[in-house]
């Protein structure tokens, strides 16, 4: 449902239902200032395509037997070297399938083909554009207020943040507010499978931002959602899915029900890592509004339809055209010169065509669907397989942007002069920044503290390099200022920009990635500028002194050496070393847990495993009395050597710098939420 990138270092990330590739973004209904900016070529998806974008130029003209040969040479190479199984693509056109055709395998083992009509895949995160679909039917209905604080539809209480309640606006645009959650999430156990209600109940993310102002990719929000639909209508979501969207769309060959209802599996995928291991279980969305649907890749052609015909197909109408032009309009623009957000659809650019879209993971099937709104056009893609090196994220993007290039192509752009401002504004930018979608409640904040933060730098000429901004061939992208705070991919059509208030950078973003998530500046206690470097000071201290400890006691034992320590002395120098032990336990076991990550660690049946994990922590928080103990036991006493004055204090202050990683991080907690 939104992937999940930049937590590629600890691995849980790319589980949380994506949506959209880490290169691996919504909000709210007032868009920030920049201050003066350039025009540059945007797609919009409001009314009308900007003013400013280039005119189209004429392409391949997009027929079945053009695509077809476009594709067939395009797929089969790339998902056979990739090592994904199968795949499917399906192409609409002005009311009609155009072009529907699977590719390899959807049982590598029975060698069984991939069909378009039978063949069910999970779009993951795609299915938020149902959710949101039904949500935008109560709003029709008048049972759903866009502005309204959603308590009042809701069994349990959101708290407001800074005095804001959270409206049906913000979970439609990604602008809750909360903190990212991937706690069951996903799970392949049916019998751990909750109603809608008992699992959000009790579960709700921490807040991290005022509602409507930050773009933050939230499960939970688009899952409460659904919630509130189930409510509302008085039935249960994945019923009223089915009663008021896929019936009506003739989408006999889509569920939201987990696991699939009896008789289906035998045309379900098998989803791989890679096509040359075993498949994985099927997965079990835990908040299914989010990413809980499996479908096939005709059936997404009637729902593309419907949304290209602003709620019709074939007669039957799922929103009233108003309702669907409002739904794919512009609501929130996080960064005003780059694609926005609509109602749950996110821009895309389209060389200055209007497309809106997006895109789905779940662990093991990766997908996206775009919508070229005023050409009538929509494309979806599915891959059973994540691939070597997540190969599946690299093929869509090639997809997306080749189809697009190829059928849409635009206008050559006038080059545009490097910014007068440009050295003073990129170094304005340079620091390290992290992902506004980011846990900052449990153990994953890791990931966005220590592990997973960008850094922004620039050269004596301006060009500005963005870490986590990076192309196919995973190198980092550069970056010419074309005006105030607004940049060019050098070598390339790829457009960022910052928001800065004050003199100070508040967001910085970029249209290759959807705009629910933006970079935010850290600094200060959680900048990786010190927090790494001490991080790496700290266990190179801890392991000294914990290894020399026995190390010592060996090479005594050879030689025949007693050990010159008596008493307090003694007792304090060893208990020291053994807090150093059982510290180098603590992140020995963090480290094991998070190498381990996959859907099924990332869930509450873990609990007990992270409470002995924080047990053994807490030992080494409490023990570091000894460490300081041993210092003024060292100092106190005259005989004491100079290196063992100036051991005791670097291991006494890694013992405080242990404490501070496992409280700021959150390592260990009360709540083990996340």
């Amino acid at each position: 449902m939104n992937s999940l990138s930049r937590y590629a270092a600890l691995g849980a990330m790319v589980l949380a239902l994506g949506g959209f590739a880490p290169s691996p973004a919504s909000q709210s209904p007032t868009a920030l200032a920049t201050g003066p900016v350039v025009s540059l070529p945007t797609p919009r998806s409001d009314a009308k395509a900007s003013a400013s974008a280039p005119a189209p130029t004429s392409g391949h003209a997009l027929t079945a037997e053009d695509a077809a040969a476009y594709f067939d040479g395009l797929l089969p190479d790339a998902i056979s070297r990739a090592d994904i199984a199968g795949a499917v693509i399906v192409i609409v056109k002005d009311g009609q399938p155009l072009f529907e055709r699977g590719y390899g395998l959807s049982d590598v083992k029975a060698r069984k083909p991939v069909d378009p009509d039978k063949t069910l895949f999970r779009p993951g995160s795609i299915s938020k554009t149902f959710t949101w679909t039904a949500v935008m039917q109560q709003v029709e209905a008048g049972k759903i207020d866009l502005d309204a604080d959603v308590n009042q539809y809701l069994d349990f209480k959101i708290p407001p943040y800074d005095g804001k309640p959270i409206t049906m606006r913000n979970l439609m645009t990604h602008s809750p507010g909360f903190s990212d959650a991937a706690k069951d999430l996903i799970f392949t156990d049916p019998k751990r499978l909750k109603s809608l209600g008992a699992t959000l109940n009790g579960t709700t993310p921490a807040r991290i931002f005022p509602p409507g102002t930050t773009p933050a990719y939230s499960n939970y929000g688009a899952a409460l959602a659904g919630y509130i639909v189930e409510r509302v209508s008085g039935e249960p979501f994945a019923d009223y899915i089915a009663h008021h969207i896929l019936s009506p769309l003739g989408m006999s060959h889509s569920t939201f029900v987990q696991p699939l209802p009896a008789g289906w599996s035998a045309n379900m995928s098998k989803g791989y890592r890679v096509a040359s291991s075993p498949p994985g279980a099927y997965e079990i969305v835990g908040p299914s509004p989010a990413g809980s649907m499996a479908t096939t890749g005709s059936d997404m052609a009637r729902f593309m339809i419907a949304h290209l015909q602003d709620g019709e197909f074939q007669g039957q109408r799922i929103l009233a055209a108003k309702t669907a032009e409002t739904m794919h309009s512009l609501q929130f623009a996080p960064v005003p010169s780059l694609p926005g957000m609509a109602f749950g659809f996110y821009q895309e650019p389209g060389n200055g065509h209007r497309v809106i879209g997006h895109a789905g993971d779940t662990s093991l099937f990766h997908s996206d669907m775009h919508l070229y709104l005023d050409d009538h056009v929509g494309l979806f893609i599915s891959l059973n397989s994540a691939g070597s090196m997540g190969a599946a994220h690299t093929i869509r993007a090639t997809v997306f942007k080749g189809f697009t290039n190829r059928y849409f192509p635009a206008a050559p752009a006038p080059a545009l002069p490097t910014w007068k401002d440009a050295k003073a504004d990129g170094q304005t930018l340079a620091g390290n920044y992290i992902d506004s979608r980011r846990s900052d409640s449990g153990w994953l904040r890791i990931g966005g503290f220590l592990l997973g933060q960008a850094k922004i730098t620039t050269d004596g000429s301006g060009v500005v390099t963005v870490s986590a901004f990076r192309g196919v061939n995973n190198r980092p992208k550069h970056w010419r200022e074309v005006g105030p705070f607004q940049y060019q991919e050098v070598g390339g059509d790829s457009r960022m920009a910052a928001v800065v208030e004050g003199g100070k950078v508040t967001r910085v973003m970029t249209d290759d990635e959807p705009p629910v998530l933006s970079l935010q500046p850290v600094s200060g206690a959680m900048s990786a500028t010190w927090n790494v470097p001490l991080f790496y000071l700290t266990a190179g201290i801890l392991t000294i002194a914990g290894v020399s400890w026995p190390a010592a006691a060996i090479i005594r034992r050879r030689y025949g050496h007693s050990f010159e320590l008596t008493g307090r002395a003694a007792l304090l120098y060893r208990l020291t070393r053994a807090v150093c032990l059982v510290d180098l336990a603590f992140a020995g076991l963090w480290f094991w847990f998070m190498s381990h990550q996959g859907s099924q660690w990332l869930s509450s049946a873990n609990d007990g495993i992270i409470r002995l994990i924080q047990l053994v922590g807490l030992v080494g928080v409490v023990g570091a009395i000894a460490p300081l103990a041993n210092v003024a036991a060292v100092f106190a006493d005259a005989s004491r050597s100079w290196w063992a004055k100036v051991s005791s204090v670097a291991i006494a202050t890694a013992a405080l710098a242990f404490i501070w990683f496992a409280l700021s991080l959150h390592l260990i907690t009360l709540h083990i939420a996340y």
